[in-house]
């Protein structure tokens, strides 16, 4: 089977990851961890502001380098509970480039933290585990705080 493990970073990719690694056997499963990191946007152009472009330059390389050491900490704990892993950081919107990349890579299961949020702060904040649940594919194995047994 192949699952895709969306990560954020979050104490909730954790106990995504957690739960992932107690509830399937590895021998069943190839995982690819994901993290997609929203784009940096600006509304004035760079050429507008003088030394404005190397810092959002900037700003996105540590982006994607925090994106990548939170990838490959969760994927090293996978390799060491005997799973298979491949990893990935895309950069766009995270709800459709999650979505986009299990659509591309076949992905059979998607597992992934949520914080929780509800009434208003879910309305207003929007929540990635309900669009990608609501829009899936396939299976949807979401991880709460305090459910990875």
């Amino acid at each position: 089977m192949k699952i895709l493990l969306a990560v954020d970073g979050s104490k909730f990719s954790e106990a995504a990851m957690r739960m992932l690694a107690s509830q399937i056997r590895p021998q069943d499963a190839e995982v690819l961890v994901l993290q997609v990191v929203k784009p940096i946007l600006y509304s004035t152009p760079p050429q507008m502001s003088p030394g404005y472009a190397p810092e959002l330059a900037e700003r996105r390389k540590e982006r994607v380098a925090e994106a990548e050491e939170s990838v490959s900490r969760a994927a090293q704990a996978l390799r060491t509970a005997g799973f298979k892993v491949t990893t990935r950081v895309g950069e766009g919107e995270v709800r459709s480039g999650i979505l986009d990349v299990a659509a591309e890579w076949g992905a059979g299961l998607f597992v992934l933290g949520s914080h929780g949020r509800t009434g208003l702060q879910r309305m207003f904040l929007g929540s990635v585990a309900e669009a990608v649940a609501r829009h899936a594919h396939c299976s949807v194995l979401i991880a709460r705080m305090g459910s990875t047994r």
